[in-house]
């Protein structure tokens, strides 16, 4: 980490600040995610009613949430990884350290136990999550190594899961439009995943990993990523039918993906893992034009 350091200014900052074993345990929570997180976890929350929730119950929610469940699992993944090169929302990551098993499993457990102090199905939606979690990465299950079970679990918890966990927060019973939104954002995680594996392709493959898109291709990939984007857009637009407004105005969402997808489906085969890289951010970027567009779209 100390080589890597100066390309990093802030992280320099709190690694002076914190100290280099701590900043280590930050890093690999990926703190870089959470914005992105709290964005998709929240728009259910917002769809629900508009916040109607006290400033309590909302940073408790987070906290549960972002902070311990989806921080916990991104450190349990590193524990079992050992990354070297870049992973997704951190470059160059520090080694991780000796504890970092303990300190994730310590941060699921809290994740479990608090969210009972919240609505139950919220509650239930967290602690699948978490049991996910645990699934995905620690052998021998790890199904993040098993193409398909892989995609399946970042579906349902990124993709399903979260924004119903943000309206699961408010109380409120859910409704037509937001299973089938939370549905269409399952298949739009299917077309984000494989983005975030291509540029690691080589390192999965040195660890034994059988991920999707190392057994079916970087292009078949691809191309499954665009089926997946125009499923999810017609989830939407069910979803804001249910509501009784025009989805025409999803055309933003849907250029967006198009904008992404199109061009790298083409000349993939030119690209450098970098490049891949940066693709797999200009896919977060269309996550949050989608996120936003259904906000405004079913906003109560």
């Amino acid at each position: 980490m100390t080589g890597a350091a100066p390309r990093f200014p802030l992280r320099t900052f709190v690694q002076r600040l914190l100290g280099p074993k701590v900043t280590a345990y930050l890093l690999h929570l990926r703190p870089l995610e959470w914005p992105i997180m709290t964005a998709h976890f929240l728009l259910g929350t917002l769809l629900a009613s508009g916040w109607p929730l006290t400033a309590g119950p909302a940073l408790l929610g987070w906290l549960v949430f972002v902070a311990l469940m989806n921080g916990g699992t991104l450190a349990i993944n590193s524990a079992f990884d050992q990354d070297e090169g870049d992973i997704g929302y951190l470059k160059a990551p520090p080694k991780p350290p000796d504890h970092l098993l303990a300190f994730s499993v310590l941060l699921l457990a809290f994740s479990a136990l608090l969210g009972f102090l919240l609505p139950r199905p919220f509650a239930l939606l967290n602690l699948a999550c978490v049991a996910m979690s645990i699934l995905y990465s620690v052998p021998p299950a790890r199904l993040k190594a098993r193409a398909g079970w892989d995609l399946l679990i970042n579906c349902l918890g990124f993709g399903l899961f979260t924004p119903l966990a943000g309206w699961a927060l408010t109380g409120r019973p859910f409704s037509p439009a937001i299973l089938r939104a939370a549905l269409g954002f399952a298949f739009l995680f299917a077309a984000l995943y494989p983005m975030t594996q291509i540029y690691q392709v080589a390192e999965d493959a040195r660890r034994g990993d059988r991920t999707l898109v190392i057994r079916v291709g970087v292009g078949r990939s691809l191309g499954l990523a665009l089926g997946a984007a125009l499923a999810a857009h017609g989830l939407f637009a069910a979803a804001i039918l249910a509501k009784g407004r025009n989805p025409w105005y999803l055309a933003l969402s849907l250029g967006a993906w198009l904008a992404v997808l199109l061009p790298w489906l083409g000349q993939w085969r030119t690209w450098s893992d970098h490049r891949h890289e940066a693709g797999m951010y200009w896919g977060l970027g269309a996550w949050a034009v989608t996120d936003l567009s259904l906000l405004v779209l079913l906003w109560p």
